[in-house]
């Protein structure tokens, strides 16, 4: 496995805590702690433009595939909505008074889920932007989501130290995953949504079976936070990011750690916490973005 920078993009005045890859190729957009969300082009390594002001701080966006839209979770509860066809903001979703930690789509059901520190989950339907349910998750905080469409599950990493994991159906609760000792900061299903992964402020990685839901490994992965774990879209591998300014490459077969890009390991990669990491759409390329203001770009060959 060779791992090379191949860009680090500047522009943000301040931390960055989100990244997603656009439905369209080449593209990405961040956001965090500024005065809007950014687009940029991973063809160019280039700023592209600022795409909508933000009033507080974002901690989510999210670009359902097969959808036109950008979706960005705001610190004061609202959900804005960017239609790429209309080149415009529609109206924002409102619902949540208090910050948003976490979207996600349902495909099967055009449906979107949005994670709150309020201690719920708001469905949308991506047909016409009504709510259509809320589902109270935790007396605290829902800080990430994973959706497994194979076994039609939903999982809720909680501030609670809990993962809490729901039918996808009838978003009826299933079990409550115990086993972290510190807050649930990131989520991830296996691309065959066989197991779960799940990382912690307790800095460890927990593996559960989907169809049992009992742990199946335990992983000291990194000496802080775990703030994000991404799949590899086609090869057996993901990739988790940490407050202790490292990315690492685990076998998504075996667990083994393949690889850390750190400082340490000669990399001049990130100087503070990773707050996000994600895959393009083709995996040749992993995004991550950082309290440093910085937007990295690795370039992987497997």
């Amino acid at each position: 496995m060779q791992v090379e920078k191949t860009a680090e993009l500047t522009g943000h005045g301040n931390p960055i805590f989100t990244i997603a890859f656009s439905q369209k190729p080449g593209i990405i957009f961040t956001a965090g702690n500024d005065k809007g969300v950014v687009e940029w082009s991973t063809k160019n390594n280039a700023f592209i433009k600022v795409m909508f002001p933000v009033a507080t701080s974002v901690y989510a966006v999210h670009c359902p595939a097969g959808y036109p839209l950008l979706f960005a979770g705001l610190r004061n509860g609202d959900v804005l909505v960017f239609d790429f066809e209309k080149q415009q903001l529609l109206a924002p979703l409102k619902h949540h008074q208090k910050p948003i930690f976490d979207i996600q789509f349902v495909a099967d059901k055009k449906e979107l889920l949005v994670a709150s520190e309020d201690g719920s989950v708001s469905v949308w339907s991506l047909e016409d932007f009504k709510l259509v349910h809320t589902i109270p998750v935790s007396a605290d905080t829902v800080r990430c989501i994973a959706i497994s469409q194979q076994y039609k599950q939903v999982a809720f990493g909680c501030r609670d130290n809990t993962v809490r994991i729901y039918d996808l159906e009838d978003y009826t609760q299933v079990r409550t995953l115990n086993g972290h000792t510190l807050p649930v900061f990131s989520l991830a299903y296996a691309p065959a949504g066989n197991y779960l992964v799940s990382g912690s402020r307790d800095a460890q990685l927990k593996v559960w079976d989907s169809k049992t839901l009992e742990l199946i490994k335990n992983i000291p992965a990194h000496l802080f936070a775990v703030n994000s774990i991404a799949f590899h879209p086609t090869e057996p591998y993901f990739a988790t990011a940490s407050m202790d300014k490292s990315i690492k490459i685990w076998g998504s077969d075996d667990f083994k750690l393949y690889k850390i890009i750190s400082r340490e390991k000669g990399f001049a990669t990130h100087r503070l916490s990773i707050n996000k990491i994600a895959w393009g759409l083709d995996g040749s390329k992993l995004a991550s973005v950082s309290d440093d203001k910085l937007v990295m770009i690795w370039n992987f060959t497997f």
